[in-house]
C-alpha cells in the first residue's frame, strides 16, 4: 500500500512517501509529483524514510521530472531512504542524477 502526504513547508513542497511503489500504484506518485511541480515552489523534497520498496516504474516517475525541474530551476532532493531502497537508486546510477541525503537536515542545508 502506498501513502503520499503533501506538506507545504517554508518555501518547499514536501512529499512524505510511505509503503511500496510499483507499477500498480506509480500513477499516484506521478500525480503527486505533477502537483508538486505545478505548485510554484522552487524546492521539492521527498521524504523516503517510510518508503519500503520502489520498482522501476516508481523510479521512472522520478526520472521523468528531472528535465522539467532543471528547466524550471526547481531544486529536487530525496532524503531518508533505507539501505535497500538506496541501493536500487545506486545500482541504476540514479544517485548521480538525483541528490539523495541521509536525513532532512542534510537535505535542507545542502
Amino acid at each position: 500500500m502506498l501513502e503520499i502526504i503533501t506538506i507545504e513547508e517554508n518555501q518547499s513542497q514536501l512529499l512524505q512517501i510511505s509503503g511500496e511503489i510499483d507499477a500498480s500504484n506509480s500513477v499516484e506518485l506521478d500525480e503527486a509529483m505533477q502537483k508538486a511541480f505545478r505548485s510554484g515552489h522552487k524546492h521539492i523534497l521527498v521524504d523516503g524514510e517510510k518508503l519500503e520498496y520502489i520498482s522501476s516504474a516508481g523510479l521512472g516517475v522520478f526520472m521523468s521530472y528531472l528535465e522539467d525541474f532543471k528547466e524550471g530551476n526547481i531544486s529536487f532532493k530525496i532524503y531518508g531512504l533505507n539501505t535497500r531502497v538506496f541501493e536500487v537508486f545506486k545500482i541504476l546510477g540514479l544517485d548521480q542524477l538525483i541528490p539523495i541525503y541521509p536525513d532532512k537536515t542534510a537535505a535542507t542545508s545542502a
